[in-house]
């Protein structure tokens, strides 16, 4: 493989055959029950078939179609038991897996972003990528002075692949929304274009990442690893070695479980206030645990820029929620336009819609389970319910999409891990207008 696929036509019919393979197989699956196989047999191949293809189109086109897998994939959680496996299997290899770019075409893009004589800038450069991921692949490497370096080396092609992309998931967002119940696609396309745009330049990402690493310089929990050189398609940084989040995810134990989820809930909440960047890119492949006991946080090209840390306005709804607060809740929320204009709700609906979410600031500390999430799912999805009808009158300003739908991802990875979080304790002591 040289580039990645990168002119629309190409890249369209790829995404197109999604929603006609799924439709194809739909009915060879209704074929199969006229002769004789059981609805449950089915349904796990279907479903089995659907992850399979989901995963090798969105994985082989790279850019936004596998940015958007990714960030389905911490939603995994979410999805029911009787689905849940083959998603969650297709689903967790895109958070680190994709087909390599060669070597050559490495080489070619090293040469143009650190000149002809880039190899002099190496002790080592191994061609073998060691991960890749939606924009960019991974390299292993020795710098001059003999520091182990990490060299991620963006896809050519991957800016005009994302836009590509982009356009097309938004056709297909209704396909996507049945993986994910209670969330809505479209908004979180909308978004993640944003993002994406933004993380073309490597040296965006460079310049975040110095600005996590300067402020926890001292920090005792997380590590960050320091930037070593940059340039627009080309990010070096230092070599961190640990044990992925999605290993833990897998087969931790159940301190590490709990450790990992109690520093990835420290580093959401706190890092806004101490960094005034908020790491908006919540998969489990951009995180590690160390054998020191510290979370290596990576991949920075996507932050939301908080320099008065996350809105109060969150912990005062968050509080008046847990408190059973509804007419002052409901006036919080037409105050700050949760709630259109023209909109007739009940307060107590509010509450009772809000209340099951702040659950895990109920009691000293909270088990974040899958089978918590699916509940929440459930309830926000049920077309008959009345959280359904609650949810449909609220609005959410465009100026919290972003930390909606990181906090989000980080509450997937917490259920994924199955861990247990002091979380209300993490909350009281960042989120502004919590403890007030």
């Amino acid at each position: 493989m040289t580039d990645i696929p990168r002119k629309s036509v190409q890249r369209t019919a790829k995404l197109a055959a999604l929603p006609i393979g799924i439709a194809g197989r739909t009915v060879s699956g209704w074929g199969k029950r006229l002769v004789g196989r059981s609805a449950e047999e089915v349904s796990t191949q279907l479903t089995a078939k659907t992850a399979e293809q989901l995963f090798a189109v969105l994985g082989q086109l790279k850019g936004g179609a596998m940015k958007f897998g990714q960030a389905l994939s911490v939603f995994e959680a979410a999805v029911p038991d009787t689905l849940a496996e083959p998603y969650r299997e297709a689903l967790t290899k895109l958070q680190a897996a994709a087909p390599p770019l060669e070597a050559r075409t490495v080489h070619r893009v090293l040469a143009q972003q650190f000149g002809s004589s880039w190899t002099q800038r190496f002790a080592e450069f191994d061609d073998i990528p060691a991960a890749a991921a939606s924009i960019g692949q991974v390299h292993r490497a020795v710098w001059r002075d003999g520091r182990q370096v990490a060299v991620k080396v963006q896809y050519p092609g991957a800016d005009e692949a994302l836009l590509a992309d982009l356009r097309q998931l938004r056709r297909f967002s209704k396909i996507f929304q049945a993986l994910v119940p209670g969330a809505d696609i479209k908004p979180l396309l909308a978004e993640l274009h944003d993002r994406m745009v933004e993380e073309l330049d490597y040296r965006t990402e460079a310049d975040n990442e110095r600005a996590f690493a300067r402020s926890l310089a001292d920090e005792e929990q997380v590590r960050i690893p320091k930037v070593v050189a940059s340039a627009p398609m080309v990010l070096v940084t230092e070599w961190i070695t640990g044990t992925p989040l999605a290993s833990v995810i897998r087969t931790g134990s159940r301190p590490e479980r709990d450790l990992a989820g109690r520093l990835l809930s420290e580093f959401h909440f706190s890092s806004p206030a101490r960094v005034g960047l908020l790491h908006a890119d919540p998969h489990p492949g951009n995180f590690m645990l160390l054998d020191d006991g510290r979370l290596c946080v990576m991949d920075f090209g996507a932050v939301a820029r908080l320099p008065h840390g996350l809105p109060r306005t969150l912990g005062l709804m968050t509080r008046l929620s847990l408190e059973q607060r509804p007419d002052e809740l409901l006036d919080l929320l037409r105050t700050e336009h949760f709630v259109r204009p023209d909109t007739d709700i009940r307060a107590q609906d509010v509450v009772d819609y809000l209340g099951p979410f702040t659950q895990p600031l109920a009691t000293e500390s909270f088990r974040f389970t899958r089978k918590w999430l699916q509940g929440q799912a459930e309830r926000i999805g049920d077309l008959r319910g009345q959280d359904f009808r609650t949810g449909r009158s609220l609005n959410l300003p465009p100026q919290y999409l972003l930390i909606h739908r990181v906090t989000l991802g980080a509450t997937g990875i917490l259920c994924q891990l199955d861990a247990e979080v002091p979380m209300r304790a993490i909350v009281s002591r960042w989120q502004p207008g919590f403890a007030d």
